[in-house]
């Protein structure tokens, strides 16, 4: 692709995502910069609901918002299209279809799964990142439901009722809490033959603790709140085999059916390219300005980007992000005016986990710990507060207030793939004599034709 002849300075960023769109909203405002978002979405998606959308809380369309309808500036450009490479030496993103030519890049890519080392799990646990990764496994919790429904053998019926979440980090325990209170509350009057609530919704995280990242009171809080709702939680528990019909924790085998996986997480492999040190996550070890190690004019922000501060990584979450995506574009429009450039700080307003319906846990500014329904208001309206459109807010608001009052919610209960020949063979039953076959009738004369 030829250098465009708009002089004015181009900043492409990749990825449409929490970061990616703040540096956008905020490169909008300039006139001597042009734009270009480039995603392989047309879409930016709200991640920190995507456990309600696989749970049959919300609609996919709840969360999120076309990339284009965000972004209206006059200078900023679009583009739908998966970046493949960086070549830095020659200033330019490879995408699928072509090259696009850069005089800033800021890559914004996010994180991808990790499996340690088994990427063959990835077919029978799968984990949650896209809007596809949350219809998929909706799809897999309610098609156990209804397989669970038509088996007639009491082992096999408990293999489809049994729900195994990897990983006790901020996703499995959000799952692992609305699946459990999906199965008690959401499900039971709607089947015949199976009490949804005789379901097993067992959370497995290999360190001592669950939520590792929260103090160890909050973390103890959790794990409280978790067997409230009847989620077995077990710690030290380190996964070392993943089939389609188990999953084996050391010694001990657990047959299931359905296995979702909240475990590790990996820097997208776009950073690769840039052959530039990266940590144990595939993460960029980037400067004070959020730059990659000799390449001034390369931003690395969000999940893909290794930062310190006070002795502590700052966390993967959308308030970082955004604060590194608004850094970049001040960073980027002060090099333009040959103005001071500041290093990137974080301001830690707080971080929380929901686990159920009135549960969460959360720190509040760094200092305050919270717990239990103060916690689980804040989070409901951070979250609504950071809800990109009007109608998304009013839209998850409403359908929170009606959960919160039902303990059911509207339904969204919806199986989109074509899953039925997937169901247990039915029981033959008893036998059922054969009606004798009607004798045929002899066929009418065709009228005469005048």
């Amino acid at each position: 692709m030829e250098r465009d002849q708009d002089s004015r300075h181009h900043v492409v960023i990749v990825g449409a995502g929490f970061g990616g769109l703040e540096a956008a909203k905020a490169l909008g405002k300039a006139r001597d910069v042009r734009v270009t978002v480039v995603d392989r979405y047309n879409h930016h998606l709200f991640q920190p609901l995507l456990y309600q959308v696989a749970t049959a809380v919300l609609n996919p369309a709840d969360i999120s918002a076309p990339i284009r309808s965000v972004l209206e500036a006059r200078n900023t450009e679009v583009m739908l299209a998966e970046a493949k490479s960086v070549d830095a030496r020659r200033k330019v993103l490879v995408v699928g279809g072509g090259e696009i030519a850069y005089d800033s890049l800021v890559v914004a890519t996010g994180a991808a799964h990790s499996y340690f080392k088994h990427p063959e799990w990835a077919q029978v646990a799968p984990g949650l990142k896209t809007l596809e990764d949350a219809v998929r496994i909706r799809e897999r919790v309610l098609t156990a439901f209804e397989a669970a429904e038509r088996e007639s053998d009491p082992v096999r019926r408990s293999e489809w009722l049994t729900f195994v979440i990897i990983g006790a980090g901020p996703t499995g325990v959000e799952l692992a809490g609305a699946l459990a209170y999906m199965t008690r509350h959401s499900l039971p009057k709607d089947f015949r033959r199976i009490d949804t609530r005789q379901a097993r919704v067992i959370l497995l995280e290999g360190l001592p603790r669950v939520l590792t990242a929260y103090p160890e009171e909050l973390s103890e809080e959790a794990k409280r709140d978790l067997e409230r709702l009847h989620v077995e939680v077990r710690t030290g528990a380190m996964v070392t085999a993943v089939d389609a019909e188990g999953v084996n924790v050391g010694g001990e085998r657990i047959p299931t059916r359905t296995v979702l996986w909240g475990a590790g997480v990996a820097a997208s492999p776009l950073v690769r390219s840039l052959d530039v040190p990266l940590d144990r996550a595939g993460r960029v070890k980037v400067g004070p300005l959020l730059t990659v190690p000799g390449h001034d004019d390369v931003y690395v922000i969000g999940d893909v980007a290794a930062v310190a501060q006070h002795g502590k990584p700052v966390p993967g979450i959308a308030p970082a992000a955004m604060q590194m995506g608004r850094h970049v574009a001040k960073t980027v429009r002060n090099r333009l005016a040959h103005k001071p450039l500041r290093a990137f700080r974080y301001h830690d307003k707080g971080n929380f986990a929901v686990i159920g319906r009135g549960y969460a846990v959360g720190m509040l500014f760094d200092k305050w710990k919270m717990h239990g329904t103060p916690a689980w208001l804040v989070w409901a309206g951070v979250h609504i507060a950071y809800l990109i459109g009007f109608r998304n807010r009013l839209s998850v608001m409403l359908n929170w207030g009606y959960t919160f009052l039902t303990k059911g919610g509207r339904d969204m209960r919806l199986i989109t793939g074509k899953v039925a020949n997937r169901m247990p063979v039915l029981d033959a039953g008893p036998s059922v004599p054969v009606a004798a076959p009607l004798p045929e009738l002899p066929m009418p004369r065709p009228a005469p034709v005048h």
